[in-house]
């Protein structure tokens, strides 16, 4: 007897490089969205506003489709770590926030760790 189940249950057969352009899809509009909300006032100003909540529902969205086929410690980490480094240099450019030295060597050693932990090789599941 063939087993039935829900197109939702079954693994996704997207390639690998589909998942990477994926997160990294998600990490652009995740950094685009926290510019945009630095650049909101507070929410005061409706462009930047509208920009921020689509942009963060855009984001999670497509890291939700990601962490179908990678480990969520992996893509989190790799998530985050970019998108600090990010809007850090975006935040100095747009809005000259200050970036202290040692605030970028930190973030100069988040990303190295990031890199070493994706290039572990980390098995989809």
């Amino acid at each position: 007897m063939r087993r039935i189940t829900a197109s939702w249950s079954r693994k996704p057969s997207t390639s690998k490089t589909v998942q990477w352009l994926l997160l990294g899809a998600a990490i652009a509009t995740e950094v685009a969205s926290t510019l945009a909300l630095r650049g909101s006032d507070g929410f005061s100003r409706p462009i930047p506003s509208v920009i921020t909540v689509i942009g963060y529902i855009a984001s999670f969205v497509l890291l939700a489709f990601v962490l179908k086929t990678l480990p969520v410690g992996i893509v989190y980490a790799i998530w985050s770590a970019v998108g600090i480094a990010l809007v850090a240099v975006f935040g100095k450019i747009l809005f000259n926030d200050p970036v202290p030295p040692l605030a970028m060597a930190g973030m100069v050693l988040i990303v190295g760790g990031v890199v070493l932990v994706g290039i572990s090789g980390p098995p989809a599941h």
